[in-house]
């Protein structure tokens, strides 16, 4: 059997590994195992913390929502309830917006849902 030479396929593994822990400091943009390790748990933080990000806003948007809805002597639940009777397909995002930003429309929304 012939010698097989692995400096290529070799580097071409470590170049890419350590071009996406490029930025992190010291030995981890440097070394390859560090690097690899550093690029390894980076990857599931960003998994979990995309996951994270999400309900943070659903419970931001939540709060905002609420806090609108106090003004019309309604609470959140009761309000979500009522969207949910009257069929009406606005998602939380949207009525979150509507309460920061246009006031008005959230109430024309507020009104057709009592």
């Amino acid at each position: 059997m012939t010698r097989v030479k692995r400096g290529v396929t070799q580097t071409r593994r470590h170049k890419k590994f350590l071009k996406l822990a490029k930025g992190s400091r010291l030995g981890r943009s440097k070394l390859y195992a560090e690097a690899r390790r550093c690029v390894m748990k980076g990857g599931t933080y960003a998994y979990t913390h995309r996951r994270q990000n999400r309900r943070f806003y659903r419970g931001l948007w939540i709060t905002r929502i609420n806090s609108a809805l106090k003004e019309y002597g309604m609470n959140y639940s009761r309000f979500i309830n009522a969207l949910f009777m009257k069929q009406v397909d606005l998602d939380r995002k949207i009525l979150a917006y509507l309460a920061a930003e246009k006031p008005a429309t959230f109430a024309e929304v507020v009104k057709a849902v009592k």
